[in-house]
């Protein structure tokens, strides 16, 4: 596999004004269609350094991002299951081919048939299902990150009643 190109003096503009802006070395290698270690060598010859709380804080807003991109599927999915449900006793057209000419048939019909309300049921548990995992997702993530802050939270504790006086312990 050859070797990529230098990067150009754009490129290297481009790097420290993103790093400038808050993007951590993963970001800023989308960004510019480069490898990481392409940009994280270019970032240290010029003196740029991606410090954890900048990326803890680039990994906060992208998982903040990412609960509204699934609270919004969770809300889509809910509605297409209203739709879907709606169609069970609605009107449709029933369509066949068949027959030893193969020939083409369709009929109106007051409600779909029941096999066709089984399957439209089927697919609308299935996004009603699919809604809930994502808003669980969510909502179990939080508990999670309060345990692990307890968790510190405790140590810490620990730490400072090793560090009392005898007679304050």
């Amino acid at each position: 596999m050859p070797n990529p190109p230098p990067l150009t003096d754009t490129e290297r503009q481009q790097i420290r004004d993103l790093h400038h802006q808050g993007l951590g070395c993963n970001a800023i290698a989308r960004e510019l269609g480069r490898d990481r270690s392409t940009i994280s060598r270019a970032a240290a010859d010029m003196g740029i350094t991606f410090d954890r709380k900048q990326t803890r804080q680039a990994t906060a807003a992208r998982a903040a991002d990412n609960a509204a991109t699934r609270a919004q599927l969770a809300s889509d999915l809910l509605a297409d299951a209203v739709r879907l449900r709606k169609q069970l006793w609605e009107p449709c057209t029933i369509h066949s081919f068949g027959g030893r000419d193969n020939s083409y048939n369709c009929m109106d019909v007051d409600e779909p048939p029941f096999r066709d309300k089984r399957d439209i049921m089927g697919t609308a548990g299935m996004a009603i299902d699919k809604a809930l995992r994502l808003t669980d997702y969510d909502a179990n993530s939080g508990a999670s990150e309060a345990r692990s802050m307890l968790s510190a939270i405790a140590e810490a504790l620990e730490v400072a009643a090793q560090h009392l006086p005898d007679d304050e312990a």
